[in-house]
């Protein structure tokens, strides 16, 4: 890992998806960019945010933004790697649902999810 592509002191851009919380959707988990710290939506979440981070960016390296959880992802080599540690916060408030916002996600929200 070319320690150039991460950046421990960027802090995350925020409480959940930078593109979600602009475009009125909602997510199921976070992922936090380690370049730059931008926070996207995981891939079973309508947006996939995070993924599309990397590809606007080429920012390769993605730590969950979960609380409790503690992996990085590569998305050049599709696999999990070991990362340094990252400026505060690690991961969205505890007290956040799961999907979120709450006032946002659908009813049907497994269904879709699974599709």
């Amino acid at each position: 890992m070319d320690g150039t592509e991460i950046d421990p002191a960027a802090p995350p851009s925020g409480d959940g998806c930078v593109e979600c919380e602009e475009q009125g959707g909602w997510w199921v988990h976070l992922r936090r960019c380690a370049t730059c710290g931008h926070i996207g939506c995981c891939d079973q979440s309508p947006g996939r945010h995070a993924t599309a981070h990397f590809h606007e960016t080429a920012h390769r390296f993605m730590r969950t933004y979960e609380p409790g959880e503690s992996w990085f992802w590569d998305y050049a080599d599709e696999k999990f790697v070991l990362g340094p540690a990252l400026a505060p916060p690690l991961a969205h408030p505890a007290d956040q649902p799961t999907p979120a916002p709450a006032d946002r996600v659908p009813e049907n929200w497994r269904e879709i999810i699974a599709e």
